[in-house]
């Protein structure tokens, strides 16, 4: 008989069962627990370390440093990584954007350097001039121009940059609003809107020789009613008007705007240069400013010297002391022009007629007028000579001279007026109409 082990279930030559052998071997070692937490804390030691030491690198001043976090740190590390494979430092001859701040203090706007993806690789120190923001608060918004733009205009901004990197070297230009700091929304009424004209300009370097940049200039465009900072740049002319708007002054400046000399536009009306769909606002905005509304601000467009039109954005303030207007008109592109247009107050109304003065003597109404020309019509045909018969061609028998037509009663009104003559017998009708 063959017995089967109950456990193995093989066959054993003994009523005996392999539980003793399995016994008699060692037991298996357990796996010590091992702790990952001073791990963990050593690996956070090393990535702050390594984190300080970037910090340390970095050309900010040290107060900027304190305040920089984790992310400020990685975000400004990867921006000047990217501009230093842009432009190395030991190329030659200098290529980097490297301007002084006394430069840059003097420019209407702030450079800026993206990589074909929207990658910010160069921020000029200027920009918080314009924004209010400095380059490391700027970047906290995100390392892309995406991030720093307001508003969903992300996919328009995406195919201006495709079609500058499809054609380098030609300009393209957008406008929209960038994020600002909160005294900057609070004296602008929100983020500020930005002119970028660029383009992308390739980059012939040794390591890679397909690198490209976009190079852009970012300027702000002036708001509705015209700010303060718009009138203090330099891409603006100055004129003083008389109250017809006729030139009485004008600054050189306006021949790189206009074309014109000084002395070709004083004593030359202002609406001669404007178009002519646009003299209607004009005339609104200055129809405004002569009846003292304050300061009044439009966008136009202005005939050049060599006859193209150029975009302006005007904005006019009476001066009651001189009795004069005057002017402060800014360059604008065409972008420019329709961003602002769209956002351009409609012109006020114009003022209401005065009324008109009541008359002392009520006139006579329609009906009795026409009854009254209708009589003198009929008494002036009554009084008009008959005009001579014609000659028949046959001799009729003509009437006797000598008896008299009869004529109207003694005491009708028309023969108290004529006297004793009566009217003509072929009139005679017209005397039946009494004068009332």
């Amino acid at each position: 008989m063959t017995i089967f082990c109950s456990h193995c279930h093989r066959p054993l030559q003994a009523e005996t069962s392999c539980l003793p052998r399995r016994a008699r071997q060692a037991p298996s070692a357990s796996k010590p627990f091992r702790s990952t937490k001073g791990a963990s804390k050593a690996r956070r030691d090393q990535i702050n370390a390594e984190l300080q030491a970037l910090r340390s690198l970095l050309p900010i001043s040290s107060q900027e440093k304190e305040r920089l976090s984790y992310l400020n740190t990685m975000a400004l590390v990867c921006l000047w990584l990217r501009r230093a494979h842009l432009f190395p430092p030991d190329s030659a001859p200098p290529v980097a954007p490297a301007f002084g701040m006394e430069l840059l203090s003097l420019l209407p706007g702030f450079f800026l350097v993206l990589l074909a993806n929207g990658k910010l690789a160069y921020i000029s120190e200027n920009v918080a001039q314009v924004l209010g923001l400095s380059t490391v608060e700027l970047l906290a918004q995100g390392d892309t121009v995406f991030d720093i733009l307001d508003g969903p205009v992300q996919e328009a901004v995406q195919e201006k940059l495709l079609l500058a990197q499809e054609q380098p070297g030609t300009e393209v230009t957008f406008v929209s609003k960038m994020r600002t700091s909160k005294a900057f929304r609070l004296q602008h009424g929100g983020n500020r809107a930005v002119a970028v004209r660029g383009r992308f300009v390739a980059l012939h370097r040794p390591a890679s020789p397909c690198a490209s940049a976009f190079m852009a200039f970012c300027t702000p465009v002036a708001q509705l009613p015209a700010d303060g900072d718009a009138v203090s740049q330099d891409d603006l002319f100055r004129s003083v008007h008389a109250l017809d708007m006729t030139f009485t002054d004008v600054t050189e400046s306006v021949i790189y705007h206009l074309g014109y000399h000084r002395e070709e536009l004083i004593g030359r009306s202002w609406y001669s240069l404007l178009h002519p769909d646009d003299t209607s606002l004009a005339a609104a905005q200055h129809r405004a400013v002569a009846l003292g509304a304050g300061a009044a601000a439009a966008v136009l467009r202005v005939l050049r010297s060599d006859r193209t039109w150029a975009w302006l954005h005007a904005a006019a303030r009476r001066d009651r002391r001189t009795r004069s207007i005057a002017c402060a008109s800014r360059s604008l592109s065409e972008q420019e022009a329709a961003h602002l247009r769209a956002r351009q107050p409609a012109p006020p109304p114009p003022p209401p007629p005065p009324p008109a003065r009541p008359a002392t003597t009520a006139p006579p109404p329609p009906r009795a007028l026409g009854l009254l020309a209708a009589q003198l019509r009929a008494l002036a045909d009554s009084l008009a000579p008959p005009p001579p018969p014609a000659a028949p061609a046959w001799s009729p028998a003509w009437p006797d001279p000598a008896v008299a037509p009869p004529g109207p009663p003694d005491g009708h009104p028309l023969a108290r007026l004529l006297g004793d003559a009566g009217p003509p017998a072929t009139h005679a009708h017209a005397a039946l109409y009494p004068l009332q």
